[in-house]
């Protein structure tokens, strides 16, 4: 493994040297030490505990995947394209760049909490298969699809307000859907779950699947759920409740689940 020293500690002369042994080009050093690249930074399966430099800006892409790493110290403030940390041994996001104008992934981690994470994703967003409790932490815009599949989570609370592609949480320990985004712009899932409401929620141009549940609950057409039959918008229906026991399969702006 290669010999890593203190950020603090680097002079010009191990800034290069370093950049050299991890072939990164086209880079400026700041005064505190930290690097700006124009251009790509590919840190893939070097065995790294740590990361050898402190970045400040990446105009590129940023991959840190298949190392060993278990703190983002000294990670890019700023990565103009995508930035993954997939399969390393992470616990905290501390340390995460604040803007990833790309795609953004820090699945195949330990993760416990995405405190830390990116304020803006402009891509796609993935955390699957870590410990997640909580999504708390998460940007509130994802400009591509979000995906929390294969954590411990129990409720939405803390996820992205508006997503412009699809929603997955699947494999999950959901028993509620309390948190989900006020906006999809694509496909809701969150099959196999303890919550079994609904497997895709399309916007209302498309078709909706839906997953049947012993208990009736309403969908309106723009995707929020009417959690009780009785609720106010659905007076004019409660006939269909009193009368017999199959409710319709179609209520003019609703869609029972």
């Amino acid at each position: 493994m290669k010999y890593l020293k203190l950020f603090e500690n680097f002079d010009q002369s191990e800034i290069d040297y370093l950049c050299k042994e991890y072939r990164i080009e086209n880079y400026t050093i700041n005064p505190d030490g930290s690097i700006d690249v124009d251009g790509d930074v590919d840190l893939l399966d070097e065995k790294l505990t740590k990361l050898p430099l402190k970045f400040n800006r990446v105009s590129g892409n940023f991959t840190c995947t298949y190392n060993k790493l278990t703190s983002l110290i000294g990670c890019p403030n700023h990565v103009g394209g995508n930035f993954t940390c997939t399969y390393n041994k992470l616990t905290s996001l501390i340390g995460c760049p604040n803007h990833v104008g790309g795609d953004f992934s820090c699945s195949k981690n330990k993760l416990t909490s995405l405190i830390g994470c990116p304020n803006h994703v402009g891509g796609y967003f993935s955390c699957s298969k870590n410990k997640l409790t909580s999504l708390i932490g998460c940007p509130n815009h994802i400009g591509r699809y979000f995906t929390c599949t294969y954590n411990q989570l129990t409720s939405l609370i803390g996820c992205p307000n508006h997503v412009s592609g699809s929603f997955s949480c699947n494999s999950n320990q959901l028993t509620t859907l309390d948190g989900y985004p006020q906006y999809v712009g694509d496909g809701f899932s969150c099959s196999n779950n303890p919550v079994s409401k609904i497997i895709y929620l399309f916007n209302e141009d498309s078709k909706i699947y839906l997953e049947y549940q012993e208990t009736y609950n309403f969908l309106r057409k723009d995707g929020k759920i009417v959690k009780h039959l009785f609720y106010e918008a659905l007076k004019d229906y409660n006939e269909y409740y009193n009368r017999q026991i199959e409710l319709p399969k179609r209520i003019k702006g609703y869609t029972y689940i």
